[in-house]
């Protein structure tokens, strides 16, 4: 995993190019989760998948989750928001209160940042202590390899912008009524520490991106390349461990 400066942010798709790709892209993971759910093809149950979104404030995670979700019926994935864990969530080791929302056999989720808010957020915040957080990288890597040996195919992403092209959309959305609950005064406080979150960036892809779980980081600069990015992603992701169990992919 390469350095967040080293991520290509010119990437991006004109409209038309990118609504073609986007409906082909949607078409193909829809298939692919009615296959793994058992619902098409053979009717045997596949492995789970677990989609991981972290990234910047305004980064376009909500966006994408919104598209990569658009063509699957709303019974046939979980999308699950983690936030400051609650003062009985504190009470038990970090990774507890995630485990509920894991996907099992023929079951697919969709995580609205993660585990790795340890190593992200209460680290840079001093929520956790150094020597805290400085472990849970082993056991985050002993937690993700538990879960892709046991089958579930696990796709991490850190969606990529610029420090310019933030603050337009912090200002666009200060100025938009539907939009401002998004912006909070965390985010502008978050901003003001971006030099000591891309640390914990840096130090989280080295320490957590596995083979069997690599870290994709994608460039959110033009939306529409980074939605198409995201489910092309996980198509691929999905379609090799289909392969692994030898589940019959669909046409």
């Amino acid at each position: 995993m390469g350095r967040l400066d080293d991520v290509d942010l010119s990437l991006r798709y004109s409209k038309e190019e990118g609504e073609r790709r986007l409906g082909e892209a949607q078409d193909r993971v829809a298939a692919l989760r009615l296959a793994l759910g058992g619902q098409i093809g053979s009717g045997r149950l596949g492995p789970p998948v677990c989609v991981i979104f972290e990234g910047w404030d305004a980064s376009g995670k909500g966006g994408a989750i919104k598209r990569l979700v658009y063509p699957m019926d709303p019974r046939h994935v979980r999308v699950a928001q983690f936030a400051a864990p609650t003062e009985d969530e504190k009470r038990h080791h970090f990774l507890w209160r995630f485990w509920p929302s894991l996907p099992g056999w023929g079951g697919m989720a969709i995580f609205d940042r993660s585990w790795y808010g340890r190593v992200l957020v209460e680290r840079v915040e001093e929520f956790a202590s150094k020597k805290e957080w400085k472990r849970s990288y082993k056991e985050i890597r002993n937690f993700e390899q538990a879960l892709t040996d046991e089958g579930t195919i696990l796709v991490k992403f850190w969606m990529h912008l610029s420090e310019e092209e933030q603050l337009k959309r912090f200002e666009a959305r200060a100025n938009e009524p539907l939009k401002q609950w998004k912006l909070t005064e965390e985010d502008w406080r978050n901003r003001e520490k971006r030099g000591l979150y891309e640390e914990a960036v840096k130090d989280m892809f080295e320490k957590t991106s596995t083979e069997a779980a690599p870290w994709s980081v994608i460039p959110g600069e033009n939306k529409r390349y980074a939605r198409v990015a995201v489910i092309e992603t996980v198509i691929d992701a999905m379609e090799k461990g289909m392969k692994r169990w030898e589940i019959e992919l669909p046409e």
